[in-house]
């Protein structure tokens, strides 16, 4: 089963020990196997909305910093609460805020 982990963006500055952390982190997902992509996101975006046959498109950003998604991880568990726990140990590692985790559907 494949999850999509996003984060939001935070307003505390990373240190040293966060990085460190999260670079022991990411190398034993990756070393698992689960760890699939990840990356951080600008928070300019480009917007394309739908009605009919038009199609309007319009750049970002597009809502507060402190609602933007940051970064993301694609994961691959076997089951809702593997990920969850990842999700868990990840929000351990980089303190308050706020992460969504979505199963991914197809390939």
């Amino acid at each position: 089963m494949r999850y999509l982990m996003t984060t939001k963006a935070s307003s505390s500055v990373p240190d040293e020990k966060l990085f460190q952390e999260m670079a022991a982190f990411v190398e034993e997902l990756t070393a698992s196997g689960a760890l699939l992509a990840t990356g951080g996101l600008a928070p300019e975006g480009i917007r394309l909305v739908s009605s009919g046959d038009e199609i309007t498109v319009t750049d970002g950003p597009f809502t507060e910093a402190k609602e933007a998604v940051a970064g993301f991880a694609l994961v691959e568990v076997r089951t809702k609460e593997e990920a969850v726990e990842l999700g868990r140990r990840f929000r351990r590692i980089v303190g308050d805020g706020e992460s969504v985790i979505q199963q991914v559907f197809g390939q």
